[in-house]
């Protein structure tokens, strides 16, 4: 039986920044080897995983960031269970190396962030580890890319929302901003009309004919009014038809428009707890 020292311990943890007493117990259950206390620690993350595979992650960290020539953009949602763990700068850190691994890695998917690289380790296995380590679910819940002529990404209120916006050619950091905002506060469904899928524009017409029948008008006028109601759905629901939350007397495009009559609004993602 090998003697387990303080140093030993110490070393684990720093190592694995798991506590104190899961790496004196990990170094006793693997006889002081380091390689295989490291691994026993990991395996403790994924049985821990599993023992809270039920619980519901409603807090968490959204990670929006741009490559430097801001042609591409991640954003990435690391759930937990508590606040507490959320606002832990040692998570928050940890969000942001995967972010950074996204981005210097060109990753699309979630499953290909899931099974790159970081530090000797898969991302999986690293949020195993923080799992091992602070004793509650944790999961890469959402991972979303964009690439576009340029690209600005915005956090909202620490950490709990990021959104990603795509434009047709560089923007000034105010436009930039303002945009990311308007969707962030607004959540709009898609840039244009043309983005809205069709079954959902179908079941609105459904819905409001229905409604409008209900109170008692003809079928003929149902379809006029059904069409208004979709219009306002259509102002209401894309980026460009909704009223611009710094000059409510003028649309998203009216504004995009007044700042580069050829500036256009590409894509977006915007990604939130909850």
């Amino acid at each position: 039986m090998a003697t387990i020292t303080a140093a030993d311990v110490n070393k684990l943890r720093q190592q694995t920044g798991a506590g104190m007493m899961d790496c004196r117990k990990a170094l006793v259950e693997t006889d002081g080897d380091f390689e295989k206390a490291v691994d026993y620690l990991r395996k403790k993350g994924q049985k821990v995983a599993a023992l809270r595979s039920d619980r519901e992650t409603k807090e968490g960290v959204v990670i929006a960031k741009t490559t430097a020539d801001g042609k591409a953009g991640v954003v990435l949602l690391l759930s937990c269970e508590t606040d507490f763990v959320a606002k832990n700068q040692d998570f928050v850190a940890f969000a942001q190396s995967i972010a950074d691994l996204a981005l210097a890695n060109n990753v699309q998917t979630v499953e290909e962030l899931n099974a790159a690289a970081l530090d000797g380790a898969t991302v999986a296995d690293k949020v195993n580890d923080q799992v091992a380590k602070i004793g509650e679910k944790i999961t890469l819940s959402r991972f979303e890319r964009v690439e576009a002529a340029t690209v600005v990404a915005y956090i909202h209120g620490n950490y709990r929302m990021g959104v990603l916006v795509g434009f047709s050619k560089p923007v000034s950091e105010e436009t930039g901003k303002d945009v990311a905002m308007q969707i962030a506060a607004m959540n709009p469904l898609a840039v244009s009309a043309e983005g809205i899928p069709a079954e959902l524009v179908a079941r609105e017409k459904e819905i409001a004919i229905e409604q409008i029948k209900a109170e008692g008008k003809p079928a003929e006028m149902a379809e006029k009014i059904a069409a208004g109601k979709i219009q306002k759905f259509y102002k209401e629901s894309t980026l460009l038809q909704q009223a611009f939350v710094k000059d409510g007397n003028k649309s998203v495009a009216d504004h995009l428009k007044s700042v580069d009559g050829e500036l256009k609004v590409t894509t977006f993602k915007r990604v939130a707890l909850g």
